[in-house]
């Protein structure tokens, strides 16, 4: 059989919209439920198609779920991949730590759907979790840790460091029924976020400030 006869054919426009629309339904799902708790007929149902008819372009429900993670994966890892070398430290730190939370703020599902993965094991990101992440967290741990060297931050366990960050800025996402509950009307709007932004400032920049 020749290359040009194994090779697929491109996706319609029709095709393309069509699994844009299962995928977006499958993120409200999976957040929703996890990956064990959701069914097929749930996902069809959130897209308001046929069984039938979503299985034409997803054959299975690992099939839906893996596409998702590997956008929520990238997306998740941008922030940390624009800290950089040449930037002033603490600013730097104190980007990262926005981005963090503007995410938090804007990819709630995506954040659910990534902590439900964690917590099942990662079994879909078990080989990127010990290459790409751990190469790309190795790579900004020596950032700052260089930072630290040239008096430019308190000294601290960088990893441990951008860890703290991952679970103060995330928290805003994950447990955000929480948050407001306990804020209450008054300061549980919109303004949570940037109130959450300034108490991290303190927090952090406090705390790396060389003494």
């Amino acid at each position: 059989m020749s290359a040009k006869a194994q090779r697929p054919r491109p996706k319609t426009r029709i095709q393309r919209e069509k699994q844009e629309v299962i995928l977006e339904a499958a993120l409200d799902v999976f957040s929703q439920f996890g990956f064990r708790g959701s069914t097929i007929d749930q996902i069809a149902e959130a897209a308001g198609m046929s069984k039938p008819n979503l299985l034409y372009y997803f054959k299975s429900k690992e099939d839906i779920h893996a596409p998702l993670l590997a956008r929520i994966l990238d997306t998740w890892l941008e922030p940390l991949r624009e800290m950089s070398p040449e930037g002033d430290a603490l600013s730097e730190i104190r980007s990262y730590i926005r981005r963090k939370l503007e995410m938090s703020r804007d990819f709630p599902r995506e954040s659910r759907l990534f902590a439900n993965e964690m917590l099942r094991g990662a079994p879909g990101f078990y080989e990127i979790l010990h290459t790409d992440l751990k190469t790309l967290v190795d790579e900004k741990a020596l950032i700052i840790t260089g930072w630290m060297a040239e008096g430019r931050l308190a000294r601290c366990d960088p990893y441990h460091l951008i860890f703290s960050i991952w679970a103060t800025t995330q928290h805003y996402a994950d447990f955000d029924i929480q948050v407001q509950a306990v804020l209450g009307s008054e300061r549980g709007g919109d303004n949570r976020f940037e109130d959450a932004a300034l108490f991290l400032d303190q927090l952090y920049l406090h705390g790396l400030t060389p003494k």
